[in-house]
């Protein structure tokens, strides 16, 4: 594949047809993802309304990947508005297939980081990952996550056979 170059930037309200569309083809493209191929679960005006209170929340992030005007991956911080774990973000990172292996996730992850560091209340970020997904447990340690928990049983895939999950976590001075 030639160069591609990528634009990062948060989501807006006028994502949310794009995004849907770019969700379902990712869960389509991998069982690594807790959602399946109904994607996000919102209709188009609802997942507008929740873009725009994303953006304009101090601890939650949408971050979106483009190239030619397509979105191609994302990266979300999602925290509770509950002041006792309000300073907890979760991290979730997706990228189309055919962008796979190119650094993107890096570059999203990176700046995800970046973003918490310098324009958030958050202190610690925290996701879960499938054991079987070593590609992105290598991507996290990257970036000085540490494994808490291994949860078993903590996801199934389509035929129902039980998968265990990896609790991460990175502490944000």
């Amino acid at each position: 594949m030639s160069e591609v170059e990528i634009t990062l930037r948060e989501a807006i309200p006028d994502d949310a047809a794009n995004l849907l569309q770019v969700s379902r083809q990712i869960a389509e493209e991998t069982d690594f993802l807790i959602m399946d191929e109904a994607g996000l679960g919102l209709n188009e005006e609802m997942l507008s309304l929740q873009l725009a209170d994303l953006y304009e929340s101090e601890n939650n992030l949408l971050l979106l990947a483009f190239a030619n005007e397509r979105i191609i991956g994302m990266a979300s911080v999602k925290a509770a508005p509950e002041y006792t774990v309000s300073h907890i973000g979760e991290i979730g990172v997706s990228v189309l297939k055919e962008f796979w292996g190119m650094g993107l996730g890096t570059a999203l992850l990176d700046e995800v980081i970046y973003w918490s560091e310098n324009n958030s209340p958050l202190r610690r970020l925290e996701l879960t990952v499938q054991k079987r997904n070593e590609r992105a447990i290598h991507l996290y340690q990257k970036f000085d996550f540490i494994t808490e928990a291994e949860m078993e049983r903590g996801a199934r895939d389509v035929q129902g056979e039980f998968l265990n999950v990896l609790l991460m976590s990175k502490l944000i001075n």
